[in-house]
């Protein structure tokens, strides 16, 4: 008797694991949605730093397509766009003159790394912590522009709505 009680809980207990993964499988992508810059928080090294910027990430297929347009220090607005695929892989970017193509590698669910290419030239390296409640993300970014300077950013996002 004693072991049949045995395995129904671990069967329950493995059926309910499963569920639990299936469920969090399911649970969509931090980074989804509209993000806004908030400039007080973010630090560019050296700067300026743009005016402002909103950010939007979508998913269609599996794949996320982001866009977004800034406003530089001189009120020029650039759009750009890019894909978020969690596989490593570099993909094609627009809008970012120090770089022409990103590499994107999921840690956790709140955790990334990337990597950018200008060319076959890695120029710029990374991280992408959303926080937990899901309302910011900060993106800190090392590397060296089209100029040939080296930055350090840490740029701070706050989710609209």
């Amino acid at each position: 008797m004693r072991s049949l009680t045995l395995h129904r809980f671990l069967a329950l207990s493995f059926l309910a694991t499963g569920v639990t993964t299936a469920a969090a499988a399911q649970t969509p992508d931090p980074i989804l949605g509209t993000w806004i810059l908030n400039v007080a928080k973010s630090k560019y090294t050296p700067g300026p730093g743009p005016k402002s910027e909103t950010r939007t990430y979508v998913i269609s297929g599996g794949v996320i397509t982001a866009s977004n347009t800034i406003v530089d220090a001189t009120g020029k607005s650039v759009p750009g766009t890019w894909t978020v695929v969690y596989d490593s892989k570099y993909r094609a970017m627009t809008g970012d003159e120090d770089a022409d193509s990103l590499s994107v590698k999921r840690v956790d669910a709140h955790h990334y790394e990337f990597s950018e290419k200008k060319g076959n030239k890695v120029v710029v390296t990374g991280t992408r912590v959303i926080a937990a409640d899901g309302k910011s993300m900060t993106i800190t970014t090392k590397g060296t522009n089209a100029k040939g300077q080296a930055f350090t950013d840490v740029v701070v996002y706050d989710k609209k709505g």
